[in-house]
């Protein structure tokens, strides 16, 4: 029988690759471990037991609907974090506002996490797949009070970032840095077990995921680019599939696996897009890179774009290298 490695001997094993001091991470992800296994819990029984499905009654800062496990989610990981004493404050999409953390071990916290709680949640009511995404990042001055500033760092000052997608089995797939690693929940052990090393992404796919719904709200490079994948040539077997389960953290996880191209591009309604750049296009975008794809804006790289805002939204393509640069060139 080959030897079971966990989520936790994985990072002691690998933990020289971070850069910073060792345990960090470790504790750092422990919390992120505990609360996705809590989630997990409660996304698996829904409506079971608790009357946990449906809308809170409330919106969050976008404007959107907050589910109720949406809410619950997004207070397991601010109990989660704040615990370890790891991180000195976390942002959400959830909350208007960072939440920095005044105990007395987080107020000394070296690191700073920003997360989507429940990617996906409109579609908890139907049992689809949904997600958590996180980012990690270091303070920008240990000796000075936590601020906005420390927030709006770009993409490419991560520490490590990951996602959990909750579906027909439960997945976390993190990076540091030094390659994308998933790791798939054993329930009977309640734990985190290596399932995906060394995470590679085709460099070509035949996928191609969008909300078609929108075509016409899209500009002419955006149209002009789905008419391609749906061409027929057999030397670069087009016709793709379109596959769109409307779950970012689902449509992602298909492709990094399968190869394929992710595209939420800029309306005439919404210029900017729907995906929020710290939240959910950041992280993913370093877990793509990481497994040699590609993400953009369609004309920047996502990492490299300077956030101004905690709650910025960028017009996002993401996934098979070959596939992003071909979208990005229709788009020139």
């Amino acid at each position: 029988m080959a030897k079971i490695t966990t989520l936790g001997e994985f990072i002691i094993e690998r933990q020289n690759e971070f850069k910073y001091a060792k345990g960090e991470l470790s504790n750092l992800l422990s919390a992120i471990r505990l609360a996705a296994k809590v989630i997990n819990r409660e996304v698996n029984k829904a409506g079971l037991v608790y009357d946990i499905l449906g809308a809170a009654g409330t919106e969050n800062i976008q404007g959107e609907t907050q589910q109720k496990l949406d809410v619950y989610a997004n207070d397991q990981f601010i109990y989660a974090l704040k615990a370890r004493g790891e991180a000195c404050a976390i942002a959400s999409e959830e909350n208007e506002d960072i939440v920095v953390f005044n105990n007395e071990t987080s107020k000394k916290g070296k690191y700073i996490v920003l997360f989507d709680p429940l990617d996906g949640s409109s579609n908890i009511d139907v049992n689809v797949s949904i997600g958590t995404i996180f980012s990690i990042y270091r303070r920008l001055d240990e000796n000075k009070p936590v601020c906005i500033e420390d927030f709006l760092q770009p993409g490419t000052a991560q520490v490590a970032a990951g996602y959990i997608v909750y579906g027909s089995s439960t997945m976390l797939v993190y990076t540091t840095g030094h390659g994308v690693n998933g790791f798939t929940l054993d329930p009977s052990l309640g734990t985190f077990c290596l399932s995906h090393p060394n995470i590679k992404i085709p460099e070509d796919g035949t996928i191609y995921s969008i909300n078609e719904g929108n075509i016409n709200q899209c500009e002419e490079g955006v149209k002009k680019y789905i008419a391609y994948c749906q061409e027929e040539d057999k030397a670069t077997n087009r016709p793709y599939s379109g596959r769109y389960i409307g779950s970012l953290v689902a449509d992602f996880h298909r492709n990094l696996l399968k190869g394929g191209i992710y595209i939420y591009p800029g309306t005439k309604k919404a210029p900017d897009g729907k995906l929020r750049l710290l939240y959910e296009c950041n992280p993913l975008a370093f877990i793509a890179e990481q497994a040699g794809g590609k993400a953009s804006n369609g004309k920047q790289r996502i990492m490299e774009i300077q956030p101004t805002k905690l709650h910025q939204r960028v017009p996002f393509f993401i996934g098979s290298k070959n596939m992003v640069e071909k979208a990005e060139s229709f788009l020139i």
